[in-house]
């Protein structure tokens, strides 16, 4: 039997003593909290360049989106719903067709996504944005 004022080994293994632990969790957590916007805004991002080569011109069609907001596809004004009717015809005659979007730097996004939608809707994959050089 143990004396009264001494403690046996059995008794030191049950009090495991967690303020180490919980400091070290503490500081971990501290670092991550730190570095974690750090890496989010750290990543690469390479903008494309402006120009490109030249696409053939017997597989391509162009679609226009005027200052007024137009949509003009061989020379005539157009309804996103016959744009699409019309691009469908000549996807069935021409299935390797490439559409260049032409729209003035002063419409809206949501414009120039509804042309992208129609042309989408006529079953064509390859399509283009036109723009200008840079100066």
């Amino acid at each position: 039997m143990p004396k009264p004022g001494k403690r046996s080994q059995l008794e030191m293994v049950n009090q495991i003593n967690m303020t180490p632990m919980v400091d070290l969790v503490l500081v971990l957590l501290i670092i991550f909290m730190i570095t974690a916007p750090l890496i989010e805004y750290s990543v690469d991002v390479s903008p494309p360049k402006m120009n490109a080569d030249k696409l053939p011109e017997d597989n391509t069609k162009v679609i226009s989106l005027s200052k007024k907001g137009v949509i003009v596809f061989n020379k005539e004004n157009v309804t996103p719903k016959i744009l699409t009717e019309k691009l469908d015809t000549m996807r069935k005659l021409n299935p390797k067709l490439t559409v260049l979007i032409r729209a003035d730097g002063s419409r809206q996004y949501n414009e120039v996504m509804e042309i992208m939608k129609a042309v989408r809707g006529a079953g064509i994959l390859t399509v283009a944005l036109v723009t200008e050089t840079e100066k």
